[in-house]
């Protein structure tokens, strides 16, 4: 049986989250392979709104957002002024990215199966500010906007972006 580009894409990023998962605890991570996934990300999501176009409206300014918090993610936990609590949580998220089957599959619904995964994100990178100078954020960030401009303007599209009992759950996960 021949194995698919996206089968093969599924399987290494199951092992980039175990490597992820089991390197969050010994400031770890395989930078090449972040930095991989980020232009992956990036590059899919960036064809598919071009091609739907005016199909997606407010949603595709979302969807860019995702490649820009997986890397700013994955910066903070290689960060030393980050704590190892805060570093577990945010590789948590990194490896939540990378996961194939989640609460939104990306393998069944395509870029916007990343949405899930843009608000579990940004729960993670609100709840670590309590402990996280924004400034590092700043550092890290990619993004156009501003960071926590964009942090807030998620949080307050979460419910549309992902639906109420989603939203709902990402929440109960994180604690709120």
């Amino acid at each position: 049986m021949e194995e698919t580009p996206d089968a093969v894409a599924e399987a290494t990023d199951a092992d980039f989250a175990r490597e992820i998962h089991d390197a969050a605890e010994h400031d770890q991570f395989p930078r090449d392979r972040a930095t991989r996934f980020y232009d992956r990300i990036r590059n899919t999501i960036q064809r598919y709104v071009e091609s739907k176009g005016a199909v997606v409206g407010k949603t595709a300014s979302f969807l860019l957002l995702v490649p820009d918090v997986f890397i700013l993610l994955w910066r903070l936990t290689s960060d030393s002024r980050v704590n190892g609590k805060d570093k577990v949580l945010l590789g948590s998220a990194v490896a939540y990215y990378v996961m194939p089957f989640d609460l939104l599959p990306e393998a069944i619904l395509g870029p916007a199966g990343y949405l899930d995964d843009l608000v579990f994100g940004v729960y993670v990178l609100n709840k670590i500010l309590g402990s996280v100078d924004a400034s590092i954020l700043r550092e890290h960030w990619s993004g156009t906007e501003d960071v926590l401009e964009s942090i807030q303007k998620v949080l307050n599209a979460a419910e549309s972006l992902v639906g109420k009992d989603l939203a709902g759950r990402i929440k109960k996960m994180m604690g709120k």
